[in-house]
């Protein structure tokens, strides 16, 4: 294998243009080729490749994390990880990514199919946009993804082939590990916060049942192998348009708790419900409150039918199989346990919301949902607001009972007057 080298505008063409796949699809001329580096990531270099047939994106993983640097070393087999979770997903729920061209793996390059006119969807959401599929879209994603990662619906020994690939994306891991589960919950060096947060930020760290709840949380991520997950499933992960979705990004593909990447997803949605009133130069935006709380509600509601769907067609792994439930003429027995996982899903969800919600917010990786407010006093009450909605459902997860509740809540914080 030839040793790994970072690409730049001006050495791609010369080094994919020998590739067909990506010619066919963007000009048989590479020295015509136009070249733009787009990444604006944590992690990765993204590039758009132009020509005469069509573009395509490149995206290659670097041996650090790119938001700081070389300090902090990161395996460039990440990019496997992601390719393979990609070629899952596209198994698994066809449409809903981008179609792979081309994959180096001594070079961690992914060639893949450029989406256009999608934008991010978190940008989308920033900017007021009202998506009339995205609830659906991602409800969807995420039932038929988890249910058929799982041992519901895969052959037992295919599954644990799969759970042994994906357990190698330690370093991946090892990063939600930290920075979601125990970072924001002390002083850790990576750690920042908006000015104003102090008092918040002093109570929460402060707070035995959250930094308990916080850790039984990690816990579960450690410790249930439950599905294959997308692992990092949020509002930058998405590109949209009014009429098509699509999920990117999977690199922190591993086997997890099914409620890791429904709470991570629904967490963003709440973020961005929180930071809206930080976007109203150009007017208020009580209708695009409304559209977050009714997506987050369909989201979750188009998860639980879809998922039902899929449990009475195509379970067909080890967990509650037929022969002890429908065979038997005991469909009811098999209701009772379909309903058993849903609420557990929904429990666990509303912990890992929480606690993303506050990693967000105190750890390393902010949102744009809140950065992108210049006003530091109303980031920081915006930012207060969705710290406290994130502790109440995290901490009080058994005794919330449907997207509802979580609505109720949601409006009588927006309402508050932080001082």
């Amino acid at each position: 294998m030839s040793a790994f080298e970072a690409l730049t505008v001006s050495t791609l063409p010369v080094r994919l243009g020998q590739e067909a796949a990506i010619r066919q699809r963007v000009g048989d001329d590479p020295s015509a080729w136009s070249v733009d580096e787009v990444g604006d990531g944590n992690l990765n270099l993204v590039f758009i490749v132009r020509g005469a047939a069509g573009a395509v994106i490149v995206k290659q993983a670097l041996p650090y994390v790119r938001l700081v640097g070389e300090s902090w070393p990161l395996p460039l087999k990440r990019s496997f990880f992601e390719y393979h979770a990609l070629i899952r997903q596209a198994e698994r729920d066809p449409g809903m990514v981008p179609e792979i061209f081309h994959f180096d793996e001594a070079q961690a390059i992914i060639v893949m199919e450029f989406l256009s006119p999608h934008i991010i969807l978190r940008r989308a959401l920033i900017e007021g946009q009202q998506l009339p599929k995205i609830g659906r879209d991602l409800g969807n994603f995420i039932a038929r993804t988890l249910f058929r990662g799982s041992d519901l619906a895969m052959e037992t020994r295919k599954r644990k082939a799969d759970l042994a690939l994906f357990a190698d994306n330690v370093e991946l891991c090892d990063i939600t590990e930290n920075l979601v589960f125990s970072d924001p919950y002390f002083e850790a060096p990576l750690n920042r916060h908006t000015p104003g947060l102090e008092a918040i930020v002093t109570e929460l760290r402060a707070d035995r049942d959250m930094k308990v709840e916080a850790q039984r949380m990690k816990h579960l991520f450690a410790a249930k192998a439950e599905t294959l997950l997308h692992g990092d499933l949020h509002t930058g992960s998405v590109m949209v348009t009014m009429d098509d979705t699509r999920v990117i990004d999977p690199e922190f593909a591993f086997y997890g708790p099914m409620a890791f990447d429904v709470g991570m997803l629904i967490a963003n949605f709440w973020m961005s419900y929180f930071s809206q009133s930080g976007h109203e130069a150009h007017g208020p935006r009580d209708a695009m409150r409304a559209y977050l709380l009714d997506t987050v509600e369909e989201i979750w509601t188009t998860f639980t039918i879809e998922f039902t769907r899929l449990w009475h067609e195509e379970r067909r792994g080890i967990l509650y199989q037929a022969s002890l439930f429908e065979d038997r003429n005991d469909r009811l027995a098999s209701e009772q346990a379909l309903h058993g996982v849903i609420h557990d899903i929904w429990t666990d969800m509303l912990g890992f919301a929480g606690v993303e919600m506050h990693r967000r917010i105190l750890g390393l990786a902010h949102n744009a949902d809140f950065e992108t407010i210049a006003d530091e006093a109303k980031r920081a009450a915006c930012e207060t607001k969705a710290l406290k909605f994130g502790r109440h459902i995290a901490v009080n997860r058994t005794r919330i009972h449907s997207p509802a509740d979580l609505a109720t809540l949601a409006e009588r914080l927006e309402q508050e007057i932080v001082q």
